[in-house]
């Protein structure tokens, strides 16, 4: 079946060619240190510019090996031996150049300006890297803290993949895996959706001490970085590593906030349309169509396909290449994770894809949605390892807009009883993406404010009151629905990393009416540039190319709009 598992081999060809290129590594990172620590201050502009790119070859090259032993892992969570051996590996060998960056920030002001100056695509890395020196620590503590990091926060992330992705769900005498279970909240039938969550809640009530217990340790393990680091806030490194302010994200989480009240509005009228007298938490995704379509892959991705295609033969020949070079994995299968992602790997290779596809019209969705990343992450390859990796907040821009591709071209053919269906899906994914989100990013400011460890009691209570924000009265959230904090994977991945979901559907949502209203044709070129400068520029100058300013608070408004006419669209069908 074309594209349905991944082929690896663009990495590596088997466990021989992946010990003979680590080896490499080393003698190349073993070189750079001697040939630069130290040194820094004492080379030529043209010798500073060979520096860098020896320092962005090699660290692609250590990208290059993680990226498979964490791509296997993802696949088999059997290979937890195999990836926890590579990220010692890779973090060994990365202590070979961390000097770089520290003694960087060392420099005078006036020879860190005559190197930027000087080093062209570089500049924007290096000025961004000259902001990280607050932040920055001792050479000898870096490397403390790199040796520690395999055993810290990230140790806890392993244990809480390794122990989902072998989960099974008991219902009626099957034995489910997550994303099999959490499906059939989707379901048409009001029984199966109850009783589906009934046993969601059931198997993960008995993990709540563990789960708990690696929240906390994550909870620990950021608030002693930020100690450390002199953040002021556990969520400040985030907006850093996002290129974004403060003061953005409390406009975004403000403007989102204010608007809860049209998720109130959408759930009263679905409710009114199921007939029934109260809408509860496992009926938030009730289909409103008699007949769930079946959406198989192969049906999935030709859909995508003839979507990109009309759209842009870029897209469609990046996504076409996709499948047919199998940088997709696409099936649910036994140990593997839960979720999907797209990973962009290195500029010299490709991204992956990755899927439980359970042939249902949000796969479908989610296939356009990945494939979107794809895309993104392969323009912006031209710029290099060091500039292609894109901040959270618009990293989610390519994403959530080919999403809105396939929706906008399904709509067109839809009679009203299937549109009704599809805005009524749409809305739930927007709502999903926009406004639980920010729920998710409010819960975690709650509970990273707190400073003893939370008991399951307080984390619940914390979960419940931001939840009902998002719902007010339209939806009965049940004494299931108090856990489910607790199978979130950015919660331990990434901490803080949600709100850059709903800062990217706004901004998609604006760059959509854009393109639906272009008259000059001048959007998917300018669109084109935008996903392939990659981390290349700032997330204020990016969105600029389409006259757009983050930092002014009026421009989530514009999103908001958006999502304001199809709640609109929804009520009047």
């Amino acid at each position: 079946m074309s594209g349905a598992e991944w082929d690896l081999g663009a990495l590596f060809n088997g466990g021989r060619e992946l010990q003979n290129f680590t080896e490499q590594t080393k003698v190349r990172a073993l070189n750079f240190n001697k040939t630069y620590k130290d040194k820094l201050k004492n080379l030529s502009e043209s010798e500073f510019n060979a520096c860098v790119r020896e320092y962005e070859s090699i660290s692609q090259m250590l990208g290059r090996v993680i990226s498979y032993a964490s791509l296997k892992f993802a696949q088999d969570s059997n290979n937890g031996v195999f990836y926890a051996k590579y990220q010692n590996i890779y973090a060994s060998l990365s202590e070979y150049l961390i000097f770089f960056e520290l003694e960087f920030n060392k420099l005078s002001l006036k020879t860190q300006k005559t190197f930027i100056a000087s080093s062209g695509k570089y500049a924007y890395f290096l000025e961004e890297l000259a902001k990280e020196k607050p932040h920055q620590l001792s050479l000898n503590t870096e490397s403390v803290l790199l040796k520690k990091e395999q055993t810290g926060g990230s140790a806890f992330a392993r244990l809480f993949d390794e122990h989902f992705s072998n989960l099974k769900f008991a219902y009626k005498g099957k034995k489910l895996s997550e994303e099999q279970i959490l499906s059939l909240l989707h379901d048409k039938d009001r029984n199966t959706r109850k009783s589906a969550a009934a046993a969601f809640t059931k198997e993960l009530k008995k993990h709540q001490k563990l789960l708990s217990f690696i929240f906390n340790m994550i909870r620990r393990d950021l608030k002693t970085e930020c100690e450390i680091r002199d953040y002021k806030s556990a969520e400040e490194h985030r907006h850093d590593d996002n290129k974004i302010s403060q003061k953005s994200v409390d406009a975004l989480i403000c403007a989102v906030q204010e608007n809860f009240g049209l998720s109130h509005e959408y759930y009263d009228k679905k409710r009114q349309i199921l007939g029934f007298d109260k809408l509860y938490d496992y009926d938030r995704y009730a289909p409103l169509d008699d007949t769930q379509e079946n959406f198989s892959y192969e049906k999935s991705q030709k859909i995508v396909l003839d979507t990109f295609e009309a759209f842009s033969p870029i897209f469609a020949d990046i996504a076409r290449q996709a499948f047919r070079e199998n940088w997709i994995d696409a099936y649910p299968k036994p140990s593997k994770r839960g979720g999907a992602f797209s990973h962009s790997a290195t500029a010299d290779t490709h991204p992956y894809v990755f899927l439980n596809h359970t042939d249902q019209r949000r796969d479908l969705f989610t296939l356009a949605h990945e494939l979107g990343h794809a895309i993104h992450q392969y323009l912006s390859r031209n710029v290099g390892y060091l500039l292609s990796d894109t901040p959270l907040t618009t990293a989610e821009t390519a994403s959530v807009f080919a999403e809105m591709l396939v929706f906008d071209e399904m709509k067109k053919s839809a009679d009203k009883k299937t549109k009704r269906a599809m805005l009524s899906s749409k809305l739930e994914d927007i709502f999903a993406t926009l406004y639980r989100q920010i729920n998710f990013t409010t819960f975690e400011r709650a509970v990273h404010a707190k400073e003893d460890e939370l008991s399951l009691e307080e984390f619940n209570k914390i979960w419940i009151e931001e939840s009902r924000k998002m719902f007010g009265k339209s939806v009965e959230l049940t004494k299931n629905y108090e856990i489910w904090w607790s199978y979130i994977p950015h919660f331990i991945h990434t901490p803080f990393y949600c709100y850059a979901y709903a800062y990217g559907q706004l901004l998609v949502l604006a760059l959509f009416g854009l393109y639906k209203n272009d008259k000059t044709g001048g959007f998917k070129e300018k669109y084109i540039e935008f996903l392939s400068a990659g981390g290349s520029k700032s997330p204020k100058e990016l969105v600029s190319i389409f006259g757009f300013n983050i930092e002014d608070e009026k421009f989530w408004q514009t999103g908001i709009h958006e999502v304001r006419k199809l709640v609109n669209e929804f009520k009047e069908l």
